[in-house]
């Protein structure tokens, strides 16, 4: 009898079924496309219990290609390999009876690909039998052992030296779910008090001061469905990471005051939307967003539209405002600008998959093309937010320090700089503080100055 897999929110579905998916979703991520795309091509019926094993594979993926490698040297066809490489990371695993998985795995190969199930056969067996010794071979590959590429290893260790296990280590970890309360419907402190009632948060979670000026994330325990979240639907929540929080107050309040009513502001890169509410949940502002991706700009007036916030969208590209600049300046710019997301590894594990080394240099020819296009849409005496989520100097410091160089009436205001996910980096309260992200605030010199 087929092993069977279920959730909360789905039927009980075979351990083979979800492999087969799981196999998809992983050959789609070494052909180039994003383990979130790949999944939004499943059945509504299997998507949770495959996300979660192609959560679990991207996190070892490296071990499991070295595994591979070492009992079977000349690759199968895609798909039987993406198989092989799904158990292969699952038996390294504790999510299951290794002989249940070796068994399913052949069904799921019978059934896609039947020549093939005595390989898969064969292999998985191997591995069972000769664990130890293949482990034992694996000890010194960084990429087996850390499960990240060579490249991004030696950049963490180049970029930070002393924490770069640590990054590396964290990546590895599952992320919690922060919250943001809408600061329009009610304070920090209220809805904490609602999700207490509702069993969401425990009595003796952290408590933060209700300050529009800082970020208030709060951490649950466990993820939910956003349905179960009191007052979702209404706006009166949202999900955000901690230091993506750090993002609209620091802007909203640089320089130590509040942007004023009607204030123009750009959000540039806007998708999907998370800092946008933000935004406009701290002030009354005018708010432009922008992305370059129409269909991603759609998700940021799904955001807007449920928490019932006005802003301007504009499906452009940034980097190019004569196409969609009114001339009129703006009062603040914040720019999440695009990167390699080396920051959010541990909430998107493919991520490290996808990127490659050149991609970097790439990246930081593209952050610095829409910095300096953005620049003179600041109006004098204005604030620039620049921010990335990466853990990596070139899409942050590096980039501001060059702005900084040939740009005379720029100057850097305090800011957070570099935020690294390891366990150097919580706050007092001892919570989770979040994704790696770089922020840099900048100013513009007031005319004449």
């Amino acid at each position: 009898m087929s092993k069977t897999v279920s959730t909360s929110s789905t039927p009980s579905l075979p351990l083979w079924q979800l492999l087969s998916g799981c196999a998809d979703v992983v050959a789609a991520v070494r052909q180039g496309q994003s383990m979130t795309d790949a999944l939004a091509d499943r059945k509504a019926a299997e998507r949770p219990g495959v996300q979660a094993l192609s959560f679990a594979v991207m996190r070892r993926l490296g071990t499991a290609q070295a595994l591979r490698t070492r009992l079977v040297p000349k690759a199968p066809q895609p798909w039987v390999d993406a198989l092989l490489l799904s158990a292969l990371s699952l038996a390294c695993g504790t999510e299951y009876n290794a002989h249940t998985l070796v068994d399913q795995a052949v069904e799921a190969a019978k059934r896609r690909a039947k020549p093939a199930s005595g390989l898969v056969n064969a292999v998985l067996r191997r591995f069972l039998r000769e664990e130890a010794a293949l482990m034992a071979e694996l000890e010194d590959d960084p990429v087996a052992h850390f499960n990240h590429p060579a490249w991004w290893i030696k950049r963490l260790q180049k970029d930070w030296p002393e924490h770069w296990q640590a990054i590396l280590m964290a990546n590895q970890e599952q992320p919690p779910m922060t919250l943001r309360a809408n600061l329009r419907h009610g304070s920090t402190a209220a809805y904490r008090a609602r999700l207490i009632e509702a069993g969401l948060l425990p009595d003796d979670a952290p408590v933060l001061a209700d300050a529009p000026d800082q970020p208030q994330p709060i951490v649950l325990p466990h993820g939910v469905p956003v349905q179960r979240l009191p007052g979702f639907d209404q706006g009166d929540v949202s999900v955000q990471d901690a230091a993506a929080q750090i993002a609209a107050p620091l802007l909203v309040y640089a320089g130590g005051q509040k942007l004023p009513a009607g204030a123009r502001v750009l959000d540039a890169c806007a998708a999907p939307g998370g800092k946008t509410a933000h935004l406009l949940e701290l002030a009354d502002l005018d708010v432009t967003a922008l992305d370059a991706d129409p269909e991603r700009l759609l998700r940021v007036s799904e955001t807007l539209q449920r928490q019932d916030l006005q802003a301007r969208t504009v499906a452009a590209d940034a980097s190019q405002p004569a196409r969609w600049w009114d001339g009129k300046p703006f009062d603040a710019i914040l720019l999440d600008a695009p990167c390699s997301a080396s920051g959010i590894v541990r909430r998107h594990p493919d991520v490290r998959w996808l990127r490659r080394d050149t991609d970097i240099a790439a990246l930081a020819r593209t952050q610095d093309a829409i910095l300096q296009a953005l620049w003179p849409l600041l109006k004098p005496g204005g604030h620039l937010l620049y921010c990335t989520c990466s853990v990596f100097k070139m899409e942050g410091q590096d980039r501001i320090d060059a702005f900084l160089q040939r740009t005379t009436d720029a100057q850097a205001l305090p800011a957070p700089g570099h935020l690294l996910p390891v366990v150097e980096y919580l706050d007092p309260t001892g919570q989770d503080r979040g994704d790696g992200f770089f922020y840099a605030l900048l100013t513009k010199a007031p005319l004449g100055s």
